[in-house]
């Protein structure tokens, strides 16, 4: 054959194919848009029916209503009767045009032969046994003349039917009839529209498979371009799963693995360094100066030493060893085949040498300092939770000695360990017998003498061991989440007792509680608070909110800082507490937000000696007086001390020098002492002329 007719051939066969595939596509949208006009007459045959099963169940509805209003007014007293007769009126109203409505709807027609067919609508409304119309119209018609009749009754103006009442026949036979009639007519409607929508989705259903017949006779013409593009697709797909694979098991910022990914793998590498009988060191790190590189450098700053440190940590380890970040500035290295004590000390002071090396972020120097916990398999601990909360708490050590260096696991802290958690335990037993006691510290003007306040604390006398300080047990509490419950025990129990010496008339200046930044995040925590002041009768004025500068730095976001607004608006006075320590901005030492500072008492203890102390308390003493906000010093013991503190200009003072924390008893003694004395009259014996 020459190549003339096969190019014949092959232009006629791609003719061919190209006719065969526009015909096809063709022949598609034509059974589509047929698929669509029946999907649409389905979806309106649907509303109607759904239309007239509304206007049945309406009328069922209407037609007891009306017999029972009829029976209701004939019984009703006469003041009553023209309410119940608006009504009859309203429900026979709306039961006729429900009627006339549907007789539009259905289209039915008294003459029309299909009232002879059992199956059809016209057979409920006009045929037996339910003559529906008959009872509907005939409803109507005697609930028009009851209603006339009522009105005459009434001396109402009507023009209609002026016969007595008793001639009219309206009772609950009527009304069942009509409803066994609209039963029947909601069932037969439902029957139809049952029956008309099977075959519409016969019809669509033939139209859809021969849709199918011809898009796969389509495909067969363009399989090569589609599985083409199939192909192109799927790789995207296993890229888009791979990176989402990575996502869920590293950390967006660093890169490092995640929390989840070491809590499933962590486990296998426990059982390798078994099998192999080797050695594991977890690291756990902590960067010492975190927070206060967000604070004054921005969260972009931290940002960024986070990343160097997580580059740091990938450099200083072997491609057999994990890193993780845990969250926040934490992170923990796992090291297989760790060797002897002295190899892992050798290393761990290698990566945090490297580590604690100097970042420079735009143009600023910074020094992080990290701190490094470290518990060793299978000395410390054979699974993976205990490993990694004993690292945690050697981390803690090495925080305690200073922070920038590591400290191992040992004895001494599973005993502390093991004494946290009895520790923890012990807690929230007391916590659910509330067996937390207020103990009161006054605070006292060096001027006159008056008391400006007293301070509510909290102490812990264990049933065991005794009074247990509040610098160990709270730590403890804060770490395990009790803090909130254990806040608002001493909060209402302090309330309480100030609203009893308020109403004996004692004066007390005002009640100072302190409260933590996780007991403010509590989102019902002003409710709590205004309503234990309102069951023990305490004036909000009487009350004041102790908070320290980290939680008045703490983001809008948190919810914090409305809060204090809400709290403060109420009544209740705001005081900054242990000032000159944190990191708050003059911008929130300010009279719309705070009442009183409090100066901590590393600043007061040997004021009297130490010149810097002593110039620090009086640029503050003297802010605050510009200011206007009181202020008050804490920690006096000495009289040097109080001398000091009275030259400078602060008045107000607290601390052992004035009166110890005292129970509730103690406290009532202390307060009533010094209680101004009332003029006593005395009467003069004998004679009074």
């Amino acid at each position: 054959m020459s190549q003339q007719p096969v190019q014949t051939v092959s232009g006629k066969l791609i003719l061919l194919i190209k006719a065969g595939y526009w015909l096809a596509l063709l022949i598609i949208a034509a059974m589509v848009a047929a698929s669509f006009v029946l999907l649409q007459q389905t979806m309106a045959t649907q509303q109607h029916n759904n239309t007239l099963l509304d206007i049945v169940g309406t009328q069922k509805t209407l037609s007891q209503r009306i017999v029972f209003l009829a029976g209701a007014t004939g019984a009703a007293s006469r003041d009553k009767r023209p309410a119940l007769v608006s009504a009859l009126k309203q429900a026979t109203a709306e039961f006729e045009t429900n009627y006339d409505l549907l007789l539009k709807q259905t289209g039915a027609d008294p003459q029309s032969p299909a009232k002879f067919d059992g199956k059809s609508i016209e057979s409920v409304l006009f045929a037996k046994p339910f003559h529906l119309d008959y009872f509907s119209v005939g409803l109507i018609a005697n609930g028009d003349r009851l209603i006339s009749a009522f009105e005459s009754q009434l001396s109402l103006d009507n023009d209609g039917y002026k016969g007595g009442a008793e001639r009219v026949n309206l009772d609950a036979s009527v009304a069942n009839a009509t409803l066994s009639g609209y039963a029947a007519l909601g069932q037969r409607i439902s029957a139809d529209a049952d029956e008309r929508s099977e075959k519409l989705l016969a019809l669509h259903r033939t139209l859809f498979y021969a849709t199918l017949g011809v898009i796969l006779l389509v495909a067969l013409f363009i399989f090569r371009p589609m599985s083409n593009a199939i192909l192109r697709k799927t790789r995207e797909l296993v890229d888009a799963r791979n990176s989402m694979a990575f996502i869920a098991v590293h950390d967006g910022l660093t890169g490092l693995h995640n929390r989840t990914f070491l809590t499933d793998h962590f486990d296998t590498l426990i059982k390798g360094a078994h099998r192999r009988r080797e050695r594991l060191a977890v690291v756990q790190i902590d960067l010492d100066r975190f927070k206060q590189i967000n604070d004054t450098l921005g969260h972009a700053a931290g940002d960024y030493v986070l990343v160097v440190t997580a580059q740091r940590m990938r450099d200083s380890c072997r491609a057999s060893d994990l890193c993780a970040r845990l969250g926040g500035d934490e992170f923990v290295m796992i090291l297989n085949g760790a060797g002897s004590t002295e190899d892992i000390n050798t290393l761990a002071r290698r990566i945090l040498a490297h580590i604690n090396e100097p970042i420079v972020f735009q143009g600023t120097t910074i020094l992080p300092g990290a701190s490094g916990g470290i518990a060793v398999y299978p000395v410390d601990a054979d699974n993976a939770q205990d490993l990694l909360v004993h690292a945690d708490l050697a981390l803690y050590s090495a925080k305690k000695m200073g922070g920038g260096n590591f400290s191992f696991f040992s004895e001494e802290l599973r005993r502390e360990l093991d004494y946290r958690k009895q520790l923890e335990h012990d807690i929230k037993v007391a916590i659910s017998e509330r067996a937390f006691q207020v103990y009161f510290q006054p605070q006292v003007s060096l001027t006159d003498g008056t008391i400006s306040g007293i301070e509510a604390l909290v102490r812990w006398n264990h049933h065991e061991r005794g009074m247990i300080s509040p610098g160990e047990f709270i730590p403890v509490a804060e770490k395990c989440g009790f803090m909130p419950e254990i806040g608002r025990i001493v909060i209402s129990k302090a309330i309480n007792e100030a609203a009893e010496w308020n109403r004996a008339g004692i004066a007390f200046g005002r009640l100072a509680v302190n409260v933590s930044g996780t007991e403010l995040r509590e989102h019902d925590f002003d409710a709590f608070l205004f309503e234990t002041l309102e069951k023990a009768g305490l004036p909000p004025q009487k009350l004041s909110l102790e908070i320290v500068e980290s939680v008045i730095l703490d983001d809008e976001k948190t919810g914090i800082a409305a809060k204090l607004r809400h709290i403060r608006a109420a009544g209740v006075h705001l005081e900054l507490d242990d000032f000159g320590t944190g990191y708050a901005s003059l911008s929130h030492v300010n009279p719309n937000e705070i009442d009183r500072l409090k100066i901590d008492r590393r600043f007061v203890q040997n004021i009297h000696e130490n010149g810097d102390n002593s110039k620090i308390v009086r640029a503050i003493t003297e802010l605050a007086r510009g200011l206007g906000i009181s202020i008050v010093a804490e920690g006096a013991e000495t009289e040097a001390e109080l001398d000091s503190l009275m030259a400078i200009g602060c008045d107000q003072v607290q601390g052992y020098s004035i009166a110890f924390p005292m129970p509730q008893d103690k406290a009532l003694e202390w307060l009533t002492a010094r209680m101004p004395k009332k003029a006593k009259l005395r009467v003069l014996q004998g004679s009074l002329s």
